[in-house]
């Protein structure tokens, strides 16, 4: 199911500065969320485990199934959302996951994304925005007019961005260091710039759910570049000093206009 991936010398350099010690292994097989048993068997690779739980309290009684089990005792690896790399601080030492669904892709651009998470390792924040939130998921989900899978998906968004503040520095600094690492991050970043350019005006006319703008506009916020409205507050000092209430805030405020 697992194989050590072997890593370029760029990669092996960021892990040693970001994430030292942390394993970075193939999967066999794609998947959102690995079974339980399956997860478990990271056990031998590893030095231990660390299932994580949260309190049933912080959801509210309509959320997903599948955030409803990570917050269980359920020992649960991946979320939907989570893309081509998966992490988890749930194995010690901190794991990377790199499904299959990223054959084919080109080489650079898959080294990026397994150095963005050997980088947000290394920020020492939780692994899933559930935790993040806490108990202001709550929070979050009154503020919106979401079904529960949009909530789902914009508090993912939401999380996103608020890493993103954090590693582009390290990713804008990689020029010198890691040529190759930083032309794939400004290549990822310019292959967006269309996408946002129009954003504002499909999420007017529908055409774009709000939940899949914000996920589009927060993953800019890596990139550095500009972010369209109402998303541009989110890309501020204030996002990472006071985090999740500042999200549940802006959410407020957000859907009391589009209201």
């Amino acid at each position: 199911m697992f194989d050590r991936r072997a890593l370029s010398d760029d990669l092996a350099a960021v892990r040693d500065e970001h994430a030292p010690d942390a394993l970075v292994l193939d999967t066999e097989r794609d998947f959102e969320t690995l079974d339980p048993a399956v997860a478990e068997s990271l056990g031998p690779l590893c030095e231990s485990l660390d299932p994580v739980s949260h309190p049933a309290e912080w959801l509210p009684a309509n959320a997903p199934e599948i955030l409803a089990n990570y917050a269980s005792d359920s020992f649960t690896i991946g979320m939907p959302g989570d893309g081509g790399v998966a992490w988890t601080t749930q194995t010690v030492p901190p794991t990377v996951l790199v499904k299959p669904r990223l054959a084919g892709s080109p080489e650079p651009f898959i080294e990026f994304l397994i150095a963005e998470t050997l980088v947000e390792i290394g920020l020492d924040e939780p692994e899933q925005f559930l935790g993040f939130f806490g108990e202001h998921y709550r929070d979050l989900d009154a503020a919106t007019s979401l079904a529960p899978a949009g909530t789902y998906q914009l508090a993912a968004a939401l999380y996103d961005a608020y890493l993103g503040r954090a590693t582009r520095d390290v990713f804008a600094d990689w020029d010198d260091d890691h040529p190759d690492l930083h032309a794939a991050w400004v290549d990822a970043g310019e292959r967006l710039v269309p996408r946002l350019t129009e954003l504002p005006s499909e999420i007017a006319t529908g055409e774009t759910s709000f939940a899949a703008a914000a996920e589009l506009a927060c993953s800019a916020v890596k990139h550095d570049l500009d972010v369209p409205t109402p998303f541009g507050a989110l890309d501020t000092r204030a996002y990472r000093e006071y985090g999740p209430d500042y999200a549940v805030e802006w959410a407020e405020k957000t859907f009391a206009e589009l209201d």
